[in-house]
């Protein structure tokens, strides 16, 4: 089998979902700076500057990196093996040989309950750690997991 680029996309939804991490991550922080500026007239420059610096940071995050996100990760499952590609500037490829594959979870957190999202987790005895599907819609998770669990039962081999 020739090595190629994983075929399936991510929900659509799971650009939103990168949004409100962000907001999440650096929201809280920039609320704090300029809640402490305004209420400290000595620091007020110190503070408001490393805000404004953050919300101008947020700004790609928010906006072009999901767009760019979407278009790179992508996953697929054959008979053999699970295929991962997820990567910003630096891209990954994983590779999960089904003979290989000790568990499968999904993850739904709170966020990504909010988008009807979830997660696969596909656990193997490799050094380099789980390979990860993100941003899926919570059924076709559901789905993913079962089929792999039947698939890895069925595959010869001892998983180590």
């Amino acid at each position: 089998m020739k090595l190629r680029p994983p075929t399936n996309e991510l929900d659509p939804r799971a650009k939103n979902w990168w949004r409100l991490q962000a907001v999440v991550f650096f929201g809280p922080v920039v609320a704090v700076l300029v809640l402490l500026g305004l209420l400290i007239p000595p620091a007020r420059f110190w503070l408001l500057l490393p805000a404004a610096l953050i919300f101008v940071l947020t700004i790609p995050f928010l906006t072009v990196l999901p767009v760019w996100w979407y278009r790179v990760h992508r996953w697929e499952v054959t008979d053999t093996a699970v295929y991962v590609r997820t990567g910003y500037f630096w891209q990954e490829w994983r590779v999960a040989p089904m003979s290989r594959i000790q568990t499968v979870d999904t993850v739904r957190g709170p966020l990504q309950q909010a988008f009807g999202l979830a997660s696969v987790t596909v656990t193997t005895a490799s050094a380099k750690g789980a390979v990860k599907i993100e941003g899926l819609e919570q059924e076709l998770a559901a789905e993913l997991a079962e089929q792999l669990t039947e698939t890895t039962q069925a595959t010869p081999g001892d998983a180590t």
